[in-house]
């Protein structure tokens, strides 16, 4: 039976809180008595910067141009011919490219939303024995919304984030990327161990549930990704912290981390892809891109029916799911009329509707957002035993990987079920092959299934440490990378005023230039 989750006040009193601590600054930050661990509980701030991670208040802004309209287009998970979807075609649209950080229209972005709740949830439980679980798990979300902020822009504000009340803080240095992950790991080890399955149990969880040995196993989890996002700057380093969480991490598709959204409450708890797709002329023009239906259908992926429709409009039932009639579309056309550029010149076009469309499976309003999932954790310690020879045999964790990647779809919805014997027999027809060829492989079953959790954001960062699958971009005319797949983003303009010391010194500081060419620090090699 499909989970659903009907919000209760404690998501709605969480979102009050937040945007109340916005609205009121002056007043919280004149009266040391407005906010401390013994008048309010702190649940509420992690339900608050969880659901903020899932997208901002601010109509989704930073899921709608950061997560779809840069990531997914330039990963090739999707394709679209709109004017203003920039990531397709690599143009530069400072505004878009922002919106994760702050949103152009003064709107708030992760700092507001996430890291301010975040780190003021940390703070106020730190050495308070009846919340050293929610404090941990506090730890732990931080991490993991700093990874993200750092993976798109590089160099950030971390150590001083969200402390201009505790420590009057209003101008914070851009930490160096190499330094923000060096406190991750310690961070996530630390947090890690200091979980108490008999402790606390904290009721603003809204993941885990308060589930403590999942908060345990996910923490080894992302704990083992952000060591292989060093995988390219600093192999010794990634191979010592793998090393230390084998064993450790996510054991089945159970632990998968999601949210639970549900369609009746409101903008604020719907799946935020699902409200960007289902409305204006996304719901007719985003596809699936030719590169993503090319690759599942080389292969007969069982996933294909599931995940795709053609002639369907995006959110409402029905279609095409054919796996022999699934299309994807084209990167870098669009809607010019321009003869070679106009979608309609794109070779082998008959219709729009033709194209594939993500099935309404995956993106109905009150889908699940996911976050982590046991299958990725499986293809990086595939990718970790192949590239260093740790944590047991590749070509078992790739099996349980990819296994794990196609029968997951069943948390989204019953229909999306795959049977377990159609997942094995996939894997058996398309065994494991060492060496090179084998981490093409496992991280192109990485790409696949980052792009049906609509998780862009981490399909992008893991194809920039890896450089698979192999992708052929797109020279459009006018675009900002010379031809090249972009590999970060620039850091907002609107620092520049706000921030203008430490940002001149991080905007001078990025390897290439700060611009959509220019890359963080561990794929600066």
């Amino acid at each position: 039976m499909k989970k659903k989750l009907i919000y209760s006040s404690l998501f709605a009193t969480g979102l009050l809180l937040a945007t109340g601590c916005t609205k009121n600054f002056e007043k919280l930050n004149t009266d040391p008595t407005a906010f401390s661990a013994t008048n309010f509980d702190p649940n509420y701030l992690l339900t608050t910067a969880q659901l903020n991670y899932t997208g901002s208040q601010d109509f989704s802004y930073d899921t709608w141009r950061a997560d779809l309209i840069y990531c997914s287009d330039m990963i090739q998970g999707t394709a679209t011919s709109i004017g203003y979807w920039a990531g397709d075609k690599y143009l530069a649209n400072p505004e878009y490219t922002a919106a994760y950080w702050q949103s152009d229209n003064g709107g708030d972005g992760a700092y507001s939303e996430q890291v301010k709740p975040i780190v003021d949830m940390v703070t106020t439980t730190t050495g308070v024995a009846k919340y050293n679980n929610l404090h941990q798990i506090g730890r732990i979300m931080k991490a993991l919304i700093f990874e993200r902020i750092t993976d798109l822009y590089g160099d950030v504000p971390y150590s001083q984030a969200g402390q201009g009340y505790y420590e009057k803080i209003l101008f914070p240095v851009y930490d160096k990327q190499k330094d923000i992950y060096t406190n991750l790991i310690s961070e996530l080890q630390d947090a890690t161990s200091k979980l108490n399955p008999s402790g606390d149990i904290p009721t603003g969880d809204a993941i885990y549930h308060g589930d403590i040995g999942k908060w345990q196993r996910f923490g080894n989890s992302l704990l083992l990704r952000v060591a292989m996002r060093l995988s390219k700057v600093d192999p010794a380093t990634a191979k010592t912290v793998v090393t230390s969480v084998i064993g450790k991490t996510m054991q089945s598709n159970s632990d998968d981390a999601f949210l639970l959204n549900d369609a009746s409450g409101g903008r604020p708890t719907v799946n935020r892809v699902s409200q960007v797709l289902e409305g204006g002329p996304e719901n007719t023009y985003v596809k699936w891109s030719q590169t993503f239906i090319n690759t599942l259908k080389a292969t007969n992926d069982p996933r294909l029916p599931v995940i795709s429709v053609t002639n369907a409009t995006i959110g409402v039932a029905g279609g095409d799911s054919n796996p022999a009639d699934q299309k994807g579309q084209p990167n870098g056309y669009d809607l010019s009329g321009t003869p070679g550029l106009t979608l309609g010149s794109a070779p082998g076009f008959t219709t729009l509707g033709d194209y594939s469309s993500p099935s309404i499976n995956l993106i109905g309003l009150g889908e699940p957002t996911f976050i982590f999932t046991y299958g990725e954790s499986e293809l990086l310690l595939a990718d970790a035993a192949e590239r260093f020879g740790v944590g047991g045999p590749a070509a078992t964790h790739y099996a349980n990987g990819v296994e794990a990647a196609i029968t997951y779809l069943s948390e989204y919805n019953p229909a999306a079920a795959i049977p377990a014997g159609t997942a094995a027999a996939y894997v058996a027809a398309n065994p494991y092959v060492a060496g090179t060829t084998g981490l093409q492989m496992i991280n192109t079953q990485y790409w696949e299934l980052t792009n049906t959790m609509m998780d862009f954001y981490e399909s992008w960062s893991n194809w920039r440490r890896t450089n698979y699958p192999t992708l052929v971009p797109v020279n459009y005319p006018g675009n900002a990378t010379n031809g090249t797949i972009p590999r970060r983003f620039p850091y907002p303009l609107v620092e520049a005023a706000n921030n203008p010391t430490n940002y001149t010194a991080a905007h001078n500081a990025v390897p290439g230039g700060d611009v959509l060419s220019g890359r963080v620090w561990w794929d600066s090699q």
